[in-house]
């Protein structure tokens, strides 16, 4: 499956640009043959947690809220997926669009990384949906650092990981470098990953949004410092 990962700045609190460049990478990915595009951490809003905390409205009713239309007109219109990710109904969701701009499935993040915990309420179950016939998996950063959910992903017959995040400069490169490709190894699943790039709340995001195959091995990147796409054709187990 040729898959793509989007990475931009997001502009914090303006749904409706963030949304609009979001429906452009989709387009651009598809362009490029790309099946389905993964965005970053609350790319909706900005990773910005007082904001969200201080304005309701900048949360979404669920997938099918209008803001998120022009999302799903893209996909309807290349026949592609997106996987978005945002805040809806007090958690940190990702929501995942089929090929006709349905959706797929909705994951709450299961496990809150500081801060978080007082804007959100943690996700319980974990995220599946299928497309082209593969089992999907999804995680949203901090939940990449528990093995045990990629464990229950294999066992659940799980054929690709799409991780939406956040990883800053400084630290977060060195984490970004060694958590991914390290699931991708110890667990036999190719993994996406969609950061930000840029400013992201209290944050520099570090780019280098990228593709691991299922050795570990890196697929595609994208730059450190400006937005694009990383675009790779990722072996995937499909299940009849």
């Amino acid at each position: 499956m040729r898959t793509a990962t989007a990475q931009f700045s997001a502009l914090p609190g303006d749904v409706a640009a963030n949304v609009a460049t979001m429906s452009s990478f989709v387009r651009e990915a598809a362009a490029s043959g790309a099946r389905l595009t993964v965005f970053a951490e609350l790319a909706v809003t900005g990773y910005e947690l007082g904001l969200l905390a201080a304005s309701p409205g900048l949360w979404t009713s669920g997938p099918d809220d209008p803001r998120l239309d022009p999302v799903r007109e893209a996909c309807r219109e290349t026949g592609t997926a997106a996987v978005v990710n945002c805040a809806s109904r007090g958690r940190l969701v990702t929501f995942v669009y089929g090929a006709d701009g349905a959706p797929l499935t909705t994951y709450a993040k299961r496990h809150l990384f500081e801060g978080e915990r007082k804007v959100f309420a943690a996700g319980a179950a974990p995220g599946r949906c299928t497309f082209d016939g593969v089992r999907i998996a999804l995680a949203t950063c901090f939940d990449n650092h528990f093995p045990e959910l990629a464990r229950e992903a294999v066992k659940d017959g799980c054929g690709l990981w799409l991780a939406s995040s956040l990883y800053g400069t400084g630290g977060g490169e060195e984490e970004r470098a060694t958590v991914y490709p390290g699931l991708a190894r110890d667990f036999g699943l190719p993994v996406v990953l969609a950061n930000h790039v840029g400013r992201a709340g209290a944050w520099t995001g570090c780019g280098r949004s990228a593709v691991w195959g299922a050795g570990g091995e890196l697929l595609a990147e994208a730059p450190a410092d400006v937005p694009g796409l990383a675009v790779a054709d990722v072996p995937v187990l499909r299940r009849s």
